[in-house]
């Protein structure tokens, strides 16, 4: 059984960092991802990390802000958010493909809320 606990999310003031963390358990993954959503707004890509290679892509919008790493060890996949907006605030969810399709499963997501 597949499961991904996500943990780190929290309240920050605008200019501040958090760390999201995902850890996986049950399958060997070829990728991750960190998904977002807002209130009233569609799901949107974050940043994804290939398991193998560790080669990242990232949303515009986070480009020189957020890094996505990994720790084999651990099968964990982190997000350090640094110079956080306030429209950065959302739920963030992890996500793992199998493969080079879709993410098959996905975490419960953890609430990052970024005041003014």
């Amino acid at each position: 059984q597949v499961q991904l606990v996500e943990s780190g999310g929290g309240l920050v003031q605008a200019g501040g960092s958090l760390r999201l963390s995902c850890a996986a358990s049950g399958r060997t993954f070829s990728r991750f991802a960190w998904f977002r959503q807002a209130p009233g707004k569609e799901r949107e890509f974050v940043a994804r990390i290939s398991w193998n290679l560790g080669i990242t892509t990232y949303a515009e919008f986070v480009k020189g802000r957020f890094t996505i790493s990994r720790d084999n060890a651990k099968n964990t996949v982190y997000l350090q958010m640094n110079s956080l907006k306030p429209e950065d605030t959302a739920n963030y969810y992890c996500a793992v493909s199998l493969g080079a399709g879709n993410y098959e499963y996905w975490g419960q997501g953890t609430q990052v809320t970024v005041s003014s």
